[in-house]
């Protein structure tokens, strides 16, 4: 991969030349606009200017996919056209700038008066680029260290109800969790720092019941805290978190931003938790927004060390084969000779009964396994909810079904009796 340029893949409507357009994206976004004007001399195009390295003509369709009102004015009758197009970036034009890189790739593109689709599909950056950025200071490896948990899955749940324990009582519920026997515990996106249980309580409540924990059994349980919030907040957040003997912080990448996020990542080195809620918002429609290689790429320069990547046959709109593939994006290096992977965490319906289609698609165990319900409303309870996840994960990677290991294990017996499916 040439060293100097960024490379970047789309997906467009139009009803005009895709040429035409793939030309007007890469002047839009690099050194040019809708006219030459004066100064955009050819040495400086030469420099500057983006390149349209290749493009795939795909099918033709009979309406547009999004609304256009340039196009609606001018009477466009189609048909609409769709493309993949590859375009490369010079590297000068943004430096290590992840605002600007994010602007660059992903910005007025989806505005062009051209297009009736545009959806940013891959991103790939030089090896000498990437490390101008943050690396995971944790990542899978840190992880299991800190959770003690050398092989396998580790058994991850979430804090239910989402909101309104307070402290104390969110404390015992941790208490809980960890005699259950989880190795990763979770605050849901919708509890950060609220009133009835603020941060400066909730942690030192929680991590006292940690330390107690591990005082006892020699096992660290690895709380992710939600700190998202402003910068300078989340900077002491993170540090009460360190100052308690946590191990993790979790932000809503989408709402902190870029830029936040690399402050959280070079102020702490507590592994840094990335929720991707919002993300339906970029990616749901085909044709609009950001697929999730791209996605994962921008804050994986941000530093993070675990990423959200949703369940198999979970209970959110995106499909199987979508998760399947943001598994294999967080596990695969952003530039040769590099170790960044990031461990991804697998949640939204997750259970027993969906163990088999994780190990099939993966068939590695480097990962979150998280399951709210499918521990806390197990009707043996929590601890019988981890041993059936366990006891799943077990069968599997032995080739047995599920069906055969419960014939051994009642926990197990009971959740694939109880939810229904398995």
């Amino acid at each position: 991969m040439d060293s100097t340029r960024i490379h970047a893949s789309y997906l467009i409507e139009t009803p005009l030349a895709p040429e035409a357009v793939a030309e007007v994206m890469a002047g839009e976004q690099s050194c040019g606009t809708f006219k030459r004007v004066e100064g955009e001399t050819d040495a400086l195009r030469a420099r500057a200017r983006a390149n349209v390295e290749r493009i795939e003509l795909l099918e033709a369709v009979a309406a547009p996919s999004l609304p256009n009102a340039l196009l609606e004015r001018q009477g466009n009758p189609g048909p609409w056209q769709r493309a993949r197009v590859h375009l490369s970036f010079p590297v000068a034009n943004i430096g290590a700038n992840l605002p600007t890189l994010a602007a660059t790739v992903a910005g007025n593109l989806y505005d062009l008066g051209e297009s009736t689709g545009m959806r940013l599909e891959t991103l790939q950056v030089p090896a000498a680029y990437r490390q101008r950025f943050e690396l995971p200071r944790q990542g899978i490896a840190g992880t299991r260290a800190a959770t003690g948990v050398a092989s396998g899955a580790l058994v991850g749940t979430i804090i239910k109800p989402n909101v309104g324990f307070s402290a104390a009582q969110t404390a015992e519920l941790v208490g809980r969790l960890c005699a259950a026997g989880v190795d990763f515990i979770k605050d849901d996106e919708v509890c950060a720092d609220p009133d009835h249980a603020p941060l400066a309580q909730r942690v030192p409540a929680v991590m006292a019941v940690v330390r107690e924990h591990q005082q006892r059994t020699g096992k660290h349980v690895m709380v992710a805290f939600n700190i998202t919030d402003e910068v300078d907040a989340m900077r002491r957040h993170a540090d009460l978190v360190q100052r308690e003997g946590g191990s993790c912080v979790m932000a809503s990448l989408n709402w902190c931003g870029y830029s936040a996020i690399q402050a959280l990542r070079r102020h702490t080195p507590l592994a840094l938790h990335g929720h991707r809620n919002g993300f339906g918002a970029l990616s749901r429609h085909p044709l609009l927004g950001m697929g999730y290689q791209a996605y994962q790429v921008l804050w994986r320069l941000a530093g993070v060390d675990h990423m959200h990547v949703h369940g198999l046959e979970g209970k959110f709109s995106q499909s199987d084969v979508e998760v399947i593939e943001g598994a294999r994006d967080c596990y695969t290096p952003l530039a040769e000779g590099l170790d960044d992977t990031v461990m991804p965490a697998f949640s939204s319906g997750q259970w027993a009964g969906t163990v088999p289609a994780t190990w099939a698609a993966v068939q590695r165990d480097d990962l979150l396994f998280m399951s709210g319900g499918g521990i806390l409303a197990h009707p043996g309870g929590a601890a019988a909810g981890v041993a059936s996840i366990r006891q799943a994960w077990a069968a599997v990677r032995a080739g047995q079904s599920l069906q055969q290991a419960a014939a051994r294990h009642a926990e197990l017996a009971q959740a694939l009796a109880f939810f229904g499916r398995g």
